[in-house]
């Protein structure tokens, strides 16, 4: 697989939640962090995507926001 961004992660996937339109996609990495993804249905079922399979998160953004709290210190 030859792709463009820079970021991508691999793991299996560990929750999958159908829905009538689209697919939850909860990727479980090596350390313990978790990677959610909503797709397609259509996408879900053509990747025949299942828990325990391994699969790729790719990130690609053009921004990427950054918020603070603002919750006395």
């Amino acid at each position: 697989m030859k792709i463009s961004a820079r970021n991508a992660f691999k793991g299996k996937i560990k929750q999958l939640t159908m829905g009538a339109v689209n697919a939850e996609v909860i990727i479980a990495l090596p350390g313990g962090l978790e990677i959610v993804s909503v797709i397609t249905k259509h996408s879900a079922e053509a990747m025949k995507l299942a828990v325990g399979k391994d699969a790729f998160a790719v990130v690609k953004a053009s921004d990427v926001m950054i918020g603070e709290s603002h919750e006395p210190h």
